[in-house]
């Protein structure tokens, strides 16, 4: 097994006439010892079945057949995702059968062909990286664990816990459905093209979300704590309880102060509002 360097990266790019675009969020990893650490980092082995989304040219694939036991590769471009069996052939042939390519918007994905699987390994795109991480979380619940490289400060804003100045919705709702953590760096000068940002590892396992708890309507409640930071939680939740003062209410129940704002609270709490507003908060997704 061979792993793709800058030169197969550029070449396989050519061959197919593919040129990296902003709108895709297409940036292809050209370094292998990168593609090795993020394998190291995600902790899978010889039993996972591991989701890909956006495998690109392939070189994450190649380093995660290394050491997994099937690869379910996602991917919204249809040349690339017509070319990575025939670059898995050449570069692993002994491991081509141990691949499935689905030409798919992972936004769009409810199923998925061969062994459930039981990871998430991937480059994501940095313009979509939240909503597909969200989406995946929701809707391939045989996902136990995961790491993701993403834009440094998506990933620190999906790591960050209350009081930090980019504690938010991405913070929250990624908290619904697992215990995540950073798990490093990635510079910009192991991409063609190069980002003008650097990358972050998050790693994450999944955990059971609150107990007794709908999940449509907290979400509705973290997007309006958080659709105007500087105010405060009765301000910002009046919206959707119908009126300031059945805001307080409902916060006061939940022993939450009124002035409070949304970057002071963990999900626990999120929780316990959510209950007190009851059928006063209209759930949305």
């Amino acid at each position: 097994m061979r792993l793709l360097g800058p030169g197969d990266v550029r070449t396989l790019a050519e061959e197919l006439d593919v040129v990296p675009t902003k709108k895709r969020g297409q940036n292809f990893v050209i370094d292998a010892n990168t593609v090795r650490r993020i394998v190291r980092a995600a902790e899978v082995g010889p039993d996972d079945v591991v989701l890909e989304v956006g495998p690109g040219l392939g070189s994450l694939t190649l380093a995660l057949l290394e050491q997994v036991r099937h690869v379910v590769a996602v991917e919204v471009d249809g040349r690339l995702a017509e070319a990575l069996p025939a670059t898995i052939a050449a570069y692993a042939p002994e491991r081509a059968g141990d691949v499935d390519v689905v030409h798919a918007d992972a936004m769009q994905v409810r199923e998925l062909p061969g062994p459930d699987p039981t990871a998430v390994v991937a480059n994501l795109p940095y313009n979509v990286s939240v909503p597909v991480l969200l989406h995946l979380f929701e809707h391939v619940p045989t996902i136990e664990r995961g790491l993701v490289m993403v834009q440094a400060e998506v990933a620190d804003r999906l790591t960050a816990g209350p009081g930090s100045k980019v504690y938010g919705v991405p913070s929250l709702k990624a908290g619904w459905y697992a215990d995540v953590r950073p798990a490093g760096r990635v510079g910009r000068t192991v991409f063609w093209p190069a980002p003008n940002v650097d990358s972050g590892l998050v790693a994450w396992t999944r955990r059971e979300p609150p107990a007794d708890a709908d999940r449509a309507r907290t979400f509705a409640v973290i997007d309006a704590a958080f659709a105007q930071r500087r105010k405060t939680l009765r301000a910002a939740l009046s919206s959707i309880a119908g009126g300031a003062d059945r805001a307080e209410a409902a916060l006061v129940a939940a022993g939450v102060s009124p002035q409070a704002r949304g970057e002071q609270l963990d999900l626990d709490a999120f929780v316990a509002i959510t209950r007190a507003l009851g059928d006063d908060v209209v759930a949305s997704r």
